[in-house]
């Protein structure tokens, strides 16, 4: 529940549109709604400025399932991430208004469909290479969930900058950029360098040898020289995304 939601709320209980009952009934489940397994943060919203999302890593498809179900019924929406195939299979049958998209490992859905924030920022994704699109896709669907339109633009590693340099135009117009990359992790140096505004650094785990599982890139991208870098943990689009959402909506 929102800022918006709660002032509806009240209005209609001051018009006599809503009995106190129903009034205390819906405001019950404002700080936390209680699953089988799971306490929902359905206050983080308001708190926070954006809801909570279902992580999928660790729990059952019928957990996961409870969880949307709940949110969707007193939310109207939620976004699930870090999903096993059979699980969005399961919620696309369940949710058939909403979005799967199996190469993120997301599901996100919404029962009004939304638009995106007037006032909010537009957010660059800028994917190192193909390899790297999982990541990349996480933070584009968390975003579009959020309502952040998003620029994203794709292999244009440092192996071949001028793939980067033909995008000079709108990257100069997007003020805050989310750029991921594997192997030595040296573009979002190379992207702060040139562009400036807020860098958001995802390393992701692409890279064989010494590349570690994205260890090397986390490094290098930890040690850049380039000022205004903020630097998310290996493979995390969405809390990058999460970060970004909240810078563009100043």
């Amino acid at each position: 529940m929102n800022r918006e939601e709660i002032k509806n709320l009240l209005v209609e209980f001051s018009r006599g549109d809503m009995s106190l009952e129903e009034t205390l009934e819906r405001l019950t489940v404002l700080p936390y709604l209680k699953t089988e397994d799971i306490i929902l943060d359905t206050h983080r919203e308001l708190r926070c400025g954006f809801p909570e999302v279902i992580l999928g890593e660790g729990k059952s498809p019928d957990q996961i399932l409870s969880a949307a179900k709940a949110f969707a019924e007193t939310e109207g929406a939620f976004l699930a991430t870090r999903l096993e195939k059979k699980t969005v299979e399961l919620l696309e049958k369940e949710f058939p208004g909403g979005y799967a998209n199996f190469r993120a490992r997301t599901f996100r859905y919404r029962r009004k469909q939304g638009e995106f924030q007037k006032e909010a920022r537009t957010v660059a994704i800028i994917s190192a290479g193909a390899a790297d699109l999982p990541v990349a896709e996480e933070a584009l669907e968390t975003l579009t969930h959020l309502g952040i339109p998003s620029l994203p633009i794709t292999d244009s590693g440092v192996a071949g900058l001028h793939r980067l340099l033909q995008h000079h135009s709108a990257l100069r117009e997007v003020f805050i950029k989310i750029v991921l990359a594997g192997m030595e992790g040296a573009l979002p140096s190379v992207v702060g360098g040139i562009f400036g505004g807020p860098v958001i650094a995802v390393p992701t785990s692409v890279g064989y040898g010494v590349g570690r599982g994205g260890l090397t890139a986390l490094a290098g991208m930890l040690s850049s020289c380039v000022p205004g870098i903020t630097v998310v943990n290996i493979d995390n689009g969405f809390g990058a995304a999460a970060a970004a959402a909240m810078m563009a909506r100043l």
